[in-house]
């Protein structure tokens, strides 16, 4: 990375996020999303390039670098992505849709009109383009190499302040996510309704405080132990007049054939559909598949990543959280004779949710493998 990028503050800066990120200082899709994305406008921002592809292997040596001090944070990887798709997509747009470092080079004619020469100077046959593979071309004056090197440096530097303010939309999307979903809360929550949600999420709560504003409805917050964020949420509808109910989670399934929604929360959103949620979401999913209560997600598309169920499924998706919550230290005996797993995520499959709620309108699981490809670049999709 170092040999790529040149300025030390820049380099100072990514080694300073991936510490917090590997610290746990920074954590959460959203904060995490952020962190990336003001980082990466820097790195465009003090970079020299003389080409688009150099610029994009900066990014990409600097997306690489945080992704490997936290690769449980999946909006780290996303926004990576996403800034390089949208940088070049600006640097084309600014330059006429090509690469000017990419100059086709001359062919070499002989004195036969529209013949191109071999090595030997006789004129290209057909049998002789075969066993050549292709024609030659001309070194160019040393002179006019320079000067269009010198010009491609230019034009590309020229786009800069486009590129950089095409991070900078990312940036302003993700201030705005929050209130981007929760406008759609009046198509899907309706009066006197009692819709369950598990844990806190800030979307979640954007969402159903939008849908307050106008109609009333009950809401039932599953506490989620051992961390006890539905507490959080609970307390924060409740003062904004919503009527609200705490519940352990082990009411959820006797709830559920009361509760006419299942809202729910995610940490990342798969390309299949599915979903990494907070632990306690798959329960509530499969309660509410068997009592056929509509599933809803609220996730911005900043969420959206390009993996797959088999890639995250199982122990490699789930990050876990200090077991302490669940059997203090104090139970010394039992300490150093059991393993205490406390994971933090659950998969959701997609046949668990019926509407995603973004940004940018609902969408069913089954599109979400179209929404991830418009998003990125086909080749930076591993």
């Amino acid at each position: 990375m170092a040999e790529l990028i040149k300025d030390k503050g820049t380099l100072r800066n990514v080694e300073s996020l991936a510490a917090r990120l590997r610290r746990r200082q920074v954590s959460g899709a959203h904060d995490t999303a952020v962190e990336t994305v003001l980082l990466l406008r820097q790195v465009v921002s003090t970079a020299r390039f003389s080409s688009i592809e150099q610029l994009l292997s900066m990014l990409k040596s600097v997306g690489t670098r945080l992704v490997a001090a936290q690769p449980k944070e999946i909006a780290v990887g996303n926004m990576v992505r996403r800034v390089i798709h949208q940088v070049r997509e600006e640097y084309l747009a600014n330059t006429g849709g090509t690469d000017p470092s990419q100059r086709p080079a001359t062919m070499v004619r002989s004195n036969t009109i529209g013949a191109m020469s071999t090595p030997d100077g006789s004129a290209l046959s057909i049998a002789n383009f075969v066993l050549l593979g292709r024609p030659r071309t001309t070194a160019r004056p040393p002179r006019e190499v320079e000067a269009d090197i010198g010009d491609v440096d230019r034009r590309s530097m020229a786009t800069k302040p486009a590129l950089i303010a095409a991070v900078q939309e990312i940036v302003d999307e993700l201030e705005t996510v929050f209130e981007g979903v929760a406008k759609n809360a009046k198509n899907h929550i309706h009066a006197d309704e009692i819709v369950l949600t598990i844990g806190y999420s800030r979307t979640v709560e954007a969402f159903l405080k939008a849908a307050a504003h106008d109609k009333k409805f009950t809401v039932i917050v599953a506490e989620t132990a051992p961390s006890h964020t539905g507490q959080q949420l609970a307390a924060k509808l409740s003062q904004h007049g919503i009527s609200t109910f705490l519940v352990p989670d082990s009411a959820i399934f006797a709830m559920m054939s009361r509760v006419t929604k299942l809202i729910l929360g995610a940490h990342a959103v798969l390309a299949d559909g599915g979903l990494v949620a907070q632990a306690g979401a798959l329960a509530a999913a499969a309660a509410a598949r068997a009592h056929a209560t509509s599933v809803i997600v609220c996730a911005a598309q900043y969420k959206f990543a390009p993996l797959w169920s088999w890639s995250v499924e199982g122990a490699g998706a789930t990050d876990y959280g200090d077991p302490d919550s669940v059997l203090g230290y104090d139970e010394g005996e039992l300490v150093g004779s059991v393993e205490v797993v406390n994971p933090k995520y659950d998969y959701v499959k997609p046949e668990f949710v019926d509407v995603i709620v973004t940004n940018y309108g609902d969408h069913p699981p089954s599109y979400v493998y179209k929404l991830v490809k418009e998003m990125y670049e086909d080749e930076n999709l591993e």
